[in-house]
């Protein structure tokens, strides 16, 4: 029996419309020649995404992408993983290839922030590391900042009950983490020498307009890439701070996805010029 090569992938979450990885999926299949390739957005929730899989699996697609609130839910389905999956506790992207549901599962969150922090600047954790949200990129987040050597980060989550996972998640890192509630926020992101807020968009615009003071050299990088620039964005650089915008996380774990989709050198710039022409149009 002749086995067809794999084509194609798909992003899948719950909302999934307004996602920007079929633009910079596409870009990057028509920059390397890949005309053959497609990539959809699929709405999924946890409930059906054990059935999607498989499906997509026998369309002959690649692999996917996984987005809210499917990171952790995928983890029992995974015959296998890498490292920062295990440690983490959470894969935002599952390639197929062998047997029939022997799925891989991966984690291109993490070197995508430790990528977009390095190009804004970040070389080296600072002494004051703060994390805004307690889901699965948060815990991303304090990976990203072990690989850039810290020790110990302060996280406010909105929601006391998503922090154990995350809690569990540092111990493994070897990250102390203070976990502080949502009503000390202002006052910890304000004194912070580095804040990676990983919440959904307009989660901290009441924490924007609380906000008097930044740290000298503070350095605020906010996921969120649409709208942009998010009200704590917008404040931040107001009061003198610098901001790293969520579109360069977006497009470098996305350019890791298509090398381990496709097997090609992912052409980041064009992914990232088709990510920012969305935009600008969706503005």
């Amino acid at each position: 029996m002749t086995v067809l090569p794999r084509r194609g992938a798909a992003v899948l979450g719950s909302p999934i419309a307004h996602s920007l990885s079929p633009v910079l999926h596409r870009a990057a299949y028509d920059a390397l020649g890949l005309n053959e390739w497609t990539y959809s957005a699929v709405e999924c929730d946890e409930t059906a995404l054990g059935e999607t899989l498989r499906r997509l699996e026998g369309d002959g697609l690649a692999g996917v992408s996984l987005t809210m609130p499917l990171k952790r839910a995928v983890l029992p389905m995974l015959a296998r993983s890498d490292r920062l999956v295990a440690d983490v506790g959470a894969a935002n992207t599952v390639v197929f290839g062998g047997r029939p549901g022997e799925w891989w599962g991966a984690n291109t969150d993490v070197p995508g922030l430790v990528t977009a922090l390095r190009g804004g600047g970040v070389r080296s954790a600072p002494e004051k590391v703060c994390v805004l949200g307690g889901g699965a990129t948060a815990t991303s987040a304090l990976a990203a900042l072990r690989e850039l050597g810290a020790g110990a980060a302060v996280v406010v989550a909105r929601r006391p009950a998503a922090v154990a996972e995350l809690l569990a998640a540092a111990e493994r890192l070897g990250v102390v983490v203070d976990a502080l509630p949502w009503a000390d926020a202002a006052g910890v992101v304000g004194a912070a020498d580095l804040v990676v807020s990983t919440t959904p968009s307009g989660a901290t615009d009441e924490l924007a307009g609380e906000l008097s003071r930044v740290r000298a050299g503070g350095v605020l990088f906010d996921v969120v890439y649409a709208p942009w620039p998010t009200a704590l964005a917008a404040r931040w650089s107001e009061l003198g701070g610098s901001v790293i915008g969520g579109l360069e996380l977006l497009v470098e774990q996305a350019a890791l996805q298509v090398r381990l989709m496709t097997g090609e050198e992912p052409p980041v710039d064009a992914m990232r010029a088709a990510g920012l022409a969305a935009l600008e149009v969706s503005d």
